[in-house]
């Protein structure tokens, strides 16, 4: 458990450090803006690693208990807010009206993904990982809209750019769902 809280410490802090400006500032004129990018990004990872193989040691160690045994409605109900997740992931990278009235479709993905993980799971582990993202992605949320940071301006983008954000975000969806979710984590989803 104290690696996943050390990787989740270290993730979450490098995170917020935009949600500081003075302190981001100060680094900039320290580091500049490549520098202060680099550190984040490099403590971002070693928090991510850390958080990978702590949640990893937790399932298998027998030192994670059960708190709570969600009904099987809860899995069809994380099922389906993950298709919402992953639409959210697509419009981050892709320039459209969807990106555009999502404001800030990344935190709107990992908010989804970590409520919709804490509904099919009852462990301390999985308490732990998506409940500190859920809060992280709320809180960010939030600091956002005090830093006036509204998201990406109007994407001069047809329909077009919406139907690929739909339908990536929909084959990101079944792509996980059918493969990748069961060989990244090890857990199928169906079956």
């Amino acid at each position: 458990m104290l690696l996943l809280c050390i990787g989740l410490l270290l993730f979450i802090a490098f995170h917020l450090l935009p949600t500081n400006v003075s302190l981001r500032s100060g680094l900039v004129g320290k580091f500049g803006e490549t520098g202060v990018k680099g550190i984040v990004a490099v403590g971002s990872l070693i928090g991510f690693l850390l958080i990978i193989y702590g949640y990893g040691k937790m399932q298998g160690s027998g030192k994670n208990p059960v708190l709570w045994d969600p009904p099987t409605w809860m899995a069809h109900i994380s099922l389906l807010l993950m298709v919402f997740s992953m639409i959210a992931l697509a419009a981050t990278y892709i320039p459209s009206r969807i990106r555009t009235a999502l404001k800030h479709p990344m935190l709107l993905a990992v908010k989804i993904w970590a409520l919709a993980h804490l509904l099919a799971n009852g462990d301390v582990a999985s308490l732990l990982l998506f409940g500190s993202f859920l809060a992280w992605a709320v809180y960010d949320r939030i600091s956002l809209k005090k830093r006036s940071n509204l998201g990406p301006g109007p994407a001069n983008a047809s329909v077009i750019n919406d139907v690929a954000v739909i339908a990536v975000g929909l084959g990101l969806y079944l792509g996980m769902v059918f493969w990748g979710h069961g060989y990244l984590i090890g857990v199928g989803v169906i079956g």
